[in-house]
């Protein structure tokens, strides 16, 4: 029964994982800053009362459930992207996607740190600023 459980487990794991085009480092390391930035996004406002996802910055239902859609949405650009590397045969739509979206986690990161009071360096600040300016279209 266990092995027909784990065996099971594995084969839908290896499905997922295969329309993604494989579960390689890049997937990986996506999955894993999500993951971090969901996680400190929740301690911003569920801890430290300062989202500037809601009014009142704390912890809202909505909010993470709005996160979340955007986490799948994420995924399922790189399922794109490495269906149109199929297509077109390359291998590089999905990489260059995937480093993307570690690059916009990454910064999502350090604005929660920001949020949570932890000194960021003068470069960094200035770099999120202008990166928010540009998102806003100011």
């Amino acid at each position: 029964m266990k092995e027909g459980i784990c065996t099971s487990i594995g084969v839908v794991g290896a499905f997922i994982a295969s329309l993604f085009g494989g579960w390689d480092a890049g997937l990986m390391t996506l999955i894993i800053f999500m993951a971090i930035d969901y996680i400190s996004g929740l301690l911003v406002a569920g801890v430290f009362h300062n989202s500037k996802k809601t009014e009142s910055g704390t912890l809202e239902s909505r909010a993470g459930w709005k996160g979340l859609c955007r986490k799948g949405m994420t995924l399922l650009f790189v399922l794109i992207a490495y269906r149109l590397d199929l297509v077109i045969g390359s291998n590089y739509i999905r990489d260059a996607v995937i480093i993307g979206f570690i690059a916009n986690e990454t910064i999502s990161i350090v604005e929660n740190a920001g949020l949570m009071g932890i000194p960021l360096p003068a470069v960094i600040s200035k770099a999120i600023d202008i990166l928010t300016q540009k998102k806003d279209g100011e």
